[in-house]
């Protein structure tokens, strides 16, 4: 397996980390598949969404496989008015990563980042290794300090 830029930074900053590999499917790049391939429950499986609002700009919410992004909540939590998914087209020109590929850690800037509150119920929970094909188990408080998410409420 090639290290990634997300494991790079990890082991930079002393975060321990688990690596899971699993094999691509194209036409299936949704996280329950992800999920059942590395063999973990779907809410210890978290999927990074990044939305965009008129006032912040570019906010990134961690929520479990299976579940749906809260928009009324993501844009409460990011101080918007009214937030929408960033279009897929745009994913890589804000984040550096490519849909089924995008993880909290290693961005190309800095953004507001929120994460479901179930996060901390599990001892370890997985995000994007940042490509597809791979998946980082880390402490679900060692993820949120990295990135300083704020935990919340986000699904529907």
């Amino acid at each position: 397996m090639n290290k990634t830029n997300v494991m790079r930074l990890l082991e930079q900053a002393k975060i321990p980390y688990t690596p899971h590999e699993y094999e691509v499917d194209e036409n299936n790049l949704a996280g329950e598949h992800v999920a059942k391939q590395i063999g973990l429950p779907f809410e210890r499986v978290f999927k990074t969404l990044v939305a965009f609002g008129e006032k912040h700009g570019v906010a990134v919410f961690c929520i479990p496989v299976g579940t749906e992004l809260d928009l009324k909540k993501a844009a409460k939590a990011a101080g918007e008015k009214k937030i929408d998914l960033l279009p897929v087209k745009d994913l890589l020109k804000h984040t550096g990563y490519i849909r089924g590929g995008c993880s909290p850690i290693g961005m190309k800037k800095k953004y507001p980042t929120y994460i479901d509150e179930t996060a901390t119920l599990y001892d370890t929970i997985t995000v994007s290794a940042g490509v597809r094909g791979c998946q980082i188990e880390l402490e679900p408080n060692a993820i949120i300090s990295y990135v300083e998410a704020k935990e919340m409420d986000l699904v529907v």
